[in-house]
């Protein structure tokens, strides 16, 4: 699922946009904000029916076997056994699943091959085959199939690959969370009866969560020449085209988390916006930034503008 960290870099990635656009409408970029955490479970409900996709693929297969010029004997008794499988069976039945399916207006008939060339790669391992042999099937074998497919056939195809990155601008950030969530549903689908299994949810508590990316977005908008000034100060002999903007957007969130986040504690906001340089920011960034926040900390605890709640928030 979506951390506080994943969360940040959303709220980075709409900042970017938002200065880089002509558009200053806060209201529709904290939209598209929020449009892209949903991006991140619409796509993890795709990966969802991709799987129920290449599982349903047995049917056609046996068929194309039985329709052959000169079928052969395995031919004509193609096992369908993973059609019954637990899992497929129990998400083709939740109720969210449904709906999401709906919502997003999943139908992979824009790819026809996708399904064809993953099953024909899960028919041809050794683990649908000793699956097809098993006698005493539970749940849990069951999922391991289905884990098979999802870790060992999709993410290792090019095909697949490939159709993600042109769906979901998202995929090269967020495929991590994407694991993680269907990680989580593997995990949450422990029931044989369907009702009581549930899909993972896309962060830990959405009501915070959304007012925390809301908020922090907002606030960095709303004092963005305040704290312009304060990291223009400190960095006097740079000049302003040297300082990457990334770096700037980053030191941006976090003297707003210091200021007006009571409840985060500063550590954890240093910390989080030194981890996010390393991966979006230049090789240089994460000592450069460490260095002018400590600064700027520094001045803010003096000047006791830093007020937070609870006992070793600000040290």
């Amino acid at each position: 699922m979506l951390n506080r960290r994943h969360l940040r870099v959303k709220v980075l990635q709409s900042l970017y946009a938002y200065h880089q656009s002509s558009n200053r409408d806060v209201k529709q970029h904290q939209k598209n904000l929020l449009q892209s955490v949903d991006s991140v479970y619409e796509m993890y409900i795709w990966m969802l029916s991709l799987i129920s996709e290449v599982v349903s693929f047995a049917a056609n297969d046996a068929e194309e076997r039985a329709n052959k010029h000169l079928p052969t004997a395995d031919d004509l008794n193609a096992s369908l056994k993973i059609l019954d499988n637990r899992f497929i069976t129990s998400l083709s039945q939740n109720k969210e699943y449904i709906a999401a399916i709906k919502k997003y207006k999943i139908d992979w008939g824009f790819e026809p091959e996708l399904s064809k060339t993953l099953f024909n790669v899960l028919k041809a391992s050794d683990e649908y085959k000793e699956y097809l042999a098993k006698t005493d099937d539970t749940l849990h074998s069951d999922k391991d199939i289905i884990k098979f497919i999802f870790k060992k056939v999709i993410l290792k195809s090019s095909l697949a690959e490939q159709v993600f990155e042109d769906k979901f601008i998202v995929w090269p950030v967020d495929k991590d969370v994407l694991q993680a969530l269907i990680a989580k549903t593997f995990k949450n689908f422990s029931h044989d009866e369907p009702q009581l299994n549930k899909l993972a949810e896309v962060t830990g508590n959405w009501e915070e969560d959304r007012e925390f990316i809301i908020d922090l977005f907002d606030k960095c908008v709303r004092h963005d020449a305040e704290y312009q000034e304060m990291i223009a100060a400190k960095t006097q002999n740079w000049e302003p085209e040297r300082i990457a903007m990334m770096d700037t957007l980053l030191m941006k969130m976090a003297l707003t988390e210091f200021i007006n986040f009571s409840s985060v504690p500063v550590k954890v906001t240093i910390n989080e916006y030194l981890e996010i340089s390393k991966e979006f920011s230049t090789p240089k960034s994460n000592s450069f930034i460490n260095g002018i926040l400590d600064k700027i900390l520094a001045e803010l605890k003096a000047e006791n503008k830093i007020k937070k709640f609870g006992r070793g928030l600000i040290e």
